[in-house]
């Protein structure tokens, strides 16, 4: 699947969604992903449910609580006015 993923695709939990990141980096069994208002965290290939159209999507029951946690703050400094 790590081939299919590049540099700068948006990371989602769902797709439809508000992408909470994007890839920093593709390695041979993870990718590094930047978590808004978090920094960077190295996800496991196979947390990875799909990625295809510049998305990838990840799977919340494969992720540590610490990324989990991340990713629910990832917005919360944004003016909810703004679409």
């Amino acid at each position: 699947m790590h081939e299919k993923i590049r540099e700068g695709f948006d990371v989602f939990l769902h797709d439809g969604e508000k992408s909470f990141g994007a890839v920093r980096r593709v390695r041979k069994d993870a990718i590094v992903v930047y978590v808004e208002n978090s920094g960077d965290f190295e996800i496991p290939l196979n947390a990875v449910k799909d990625a295809e159209a510049e998305k990838v999507i990840l799977d919340s029951a494969r992720l540590d609580a610490k990324l989990l946690d991340a990713i629910s703050r990832a917005h919360t400094g944004e003016d909810p006015r703004i679409p």
